[in-house]
């Protein structure tokens, strides 16, 4: 009987899953309201995400909107805003909520870049622990012969590089975003 890989697949994908939400986050001085994603808005009394309460816009390169469907929402919207740690600061007439993405300075771009490798080297962490448990599951398999046990931790070592390659990727597409001016 062969190792199953299904799971271990599942797991690093899950790695690069997560360094692409996190890094969905970290603002590069363009509009994406990707970055709200985390923000919560008290609603009627439950905390609910403001993608649920508003629809989020980007009519300019640094610039989102945000109209909420119901406008009694608005005050809340901007009140979840001011206490996130994003940084911004929104600006409500009335109907809509408006959030302008300031301009960032070249050490700010050096600085998020060092987040954005920081954030990738968890997720190669992250992959190789899911290897080392792959490694023990295959080293405890007792159907498995000398041979098919050499060849399972060949294609562990083979999607861990794979994985992280693809990881590393991630973060250059990330990092060259950012310097980007």
């Amino acid at each position: 009987m062969a190792f199953d890989f299904t799971s271990t697949k599942e797991r690093m994908q899950g790695a690069q899953e997560a360094l692409r939400r996190e890094l969905a986050e970290i603002r590069t001085g363009r509009a994406n309201p990707r970055i709200l994603d985390r923000v919560k808005v008290e609603y009627y009394g439950a905390m609910v995400p403001l993608n649920q309460v508003a629809s989020i816009s980007v009519p300019e390169a640094r610039l989102l909107l945000i109209t909420p469907f119901d406008k009694n929402a608005l005050e809340a919207i901007v009140t979840a805003i001011n206490i996130s740690d994003l940084g911004l600061n929104p600006a409500s007439d009335g109907n809509i909520v408006r959030l302008a993405i300031p301009q960032m300075t070249e050490e700010r771009r050096k600085e998020l870049a060092k987040d954005v490798k920081a954030e990738a080297e968890k997720a190669k962490v992250a992959v190789r622990n899911v290897r080392r448990d792959a490694m023990d599951a295959i080293k405890k398999d007792k159907d498995m012969t000398e041979d098919q046990v050499h060849d399972a931790e060949d294609q562990a070592q083979k999607l861990t590089d794979e994985n992280t390659k693809a990881i590393d990727e991630i973060a250059a597409e990330k990092e060259k975003e950012l310097l980007k001016i």
